[in-house]
């Protein structure tokens, strides 16, 4: 699946540990030569940003974060992109704090 990221806007299909991205954090990504990079907030989170690259399907990023209770976290994270049949996109997401001990798999959609 070779479709671009830029302007699509995702959202976890389920909540993780307080602190950390849920249901009502939405991200808007952004793609242009190989970087992605995407601004997110809701939730426990006020205000957060990710950078890295993509190759074919993967997609391999740092993020920073700042929490509602003012404290800043950030991490490494790798992500398959997968097409769903009704043409919305997902990212299979495989992450891992790197200021804090911790890591986890996640699942985002495109928002319809």
């Amino acid at each position: 699946m070779a479709r671009s990221l830029d302007g699509l806007v995702f959202v976890p299909v389920a909540d993780q540990a307080p602190g950390q991205v849920g249901t009502r954090t939405r991200f808007t990504y952004h793609e242009q030569d190989g970087a992605v990079w995407a601004e997110y907030a809701g939730g426990d989170v006020v205000r957060g940003h990710l950078v890295g690259t993509r190759e074919g399907d993967r997609l391999d990023f740092r993020y920073v974060q700042l929490r509602t209770d003012g404290s800043t976290a950030g991490g490494h994270c790798v992500s398959d992109v997968v097409g769903l049949p009704d043409g919305r996109v997902r990212l299979e997401e495989s992450w891992e704090w790197e200021s804090a001990e911790g890591s986890g798999t996640s699942v985002v959609e495109q928002v319809r």
